[in-house]
């Protein structure tokens, strides 16, 4: 996971909403077309704790996965929890890269990427070398949040500036519209769908929105803060309190409504 910010990442935090994270990339992986080797060579840029990249090697337990990121921590829990040999005779492993400069000297059957392309500015740019990667009949699938104008991002870049962080946080055109995407990977000669889904999460504990973004979009304010507890917690109190307004707890937790946006394009064969 990249941003000009370079936040840290706690592989512990990020997990304790596993299974809502881990949704959307299921449901991108539903969506992907059989792919065109019998034993195929995949790539998951920005894996994470690997916790994701796992769900490729049951849906192609033949195939060699590699999991990128850049974050070392994140790295150690994938190294230690997923990797090795798969139930199919495939492999699953992680390397350390970055998504704004990654190539592959090899063909690949499938690029995915999850949550992860927000945090790379203009990594449209990329989108013509990794598709060219691909083997003919090869998919390149992502999804990115599109939730940049909700009110846990909105508040979160309001309060920044008051807290001396006005350039560490994205904006809302960090990811494109649904239509730019499909513009894009049609003009690379692909076969695209392009769509998105808003989950209405139901979160349970106290301040769970606030935890759920400790884990993700809140990490550059956390990075930059580390070494200023009191400036951290004067920032957090602030964002606590406007949270709580914005998204009330109800009867049987605290609804989280939460955009996405799904890409799956097809190199032709």
């Amino acid at each position: 996971m990249s941003t000009a910010a370079t936040p840290t990442w706690d592989p512990a935090q990020y997990l304790r909403h596993a299974g809502h994270r881990a949704r959307p990339f299921a449901d991108l992986l539903a969506h992907v077309p059989d792919l065109p080797a019998e034993r195929p060579r995949i790539a998951d840029l920005g894996c994470g704790p690997g916790n994701v990249t796992a769900l490729l090697a049951e849906r192609w337990p033949t195939a060699h996965i590699t999991g990128y990121d850049n974050s070392a921590e994140m790295l150690d829990k994938a190294h230690v929890e997923h990797e090795g040999p798969t139930a199919g005779g495939g492999r699953l492993d992680f390397a350390p890269a970055d998504v704004r400069t990654w190539t592959t000297g090899e063909p690949h059957d499938l690029i995915v990427s999850n949550a992860t392309l927000q945090w790379v500015p203009g990594h449209t740019d990329r989108f013509a070398d990794w598709i060219t990667a691909l083997r003919p009949g090869g998919t390149f699938a992502f999804q990115v949040p599109g939730n940049f104008a909700a009110p846990s991002h909105r508040l979160m870049r309001d309060l920044a500036p008051r807290h001396g962080l006005a350039d560490v946080l994205r904006h809302d055109d960090a990811v494109l519209d649904p239509g730019d995407y499909l513009a894009r990977l049609a003009d690379l000669g692909c076969a695209a769908d392009v769509w998105e889904t808003t989950y209405v999460h139901l979160l349970t504990g106290e301040d769970p929105v606030l935890d759920w973004v400790k884990g993700t979009g809140l990490r550059p304010v956390l990075t930059a803060l580390a070494d200023d507890p009191e400036r951290r917690e004067a920032f957090l109190d602030e964002y606590r309190t406007a949270l709580r307004e914005a998204y009330p707890a109800g009867a049987h937790g605290t609804p989280f409504p939460f955009r996405r946006i799904f890409a799956v394009a097809r190199r032709e064969a």
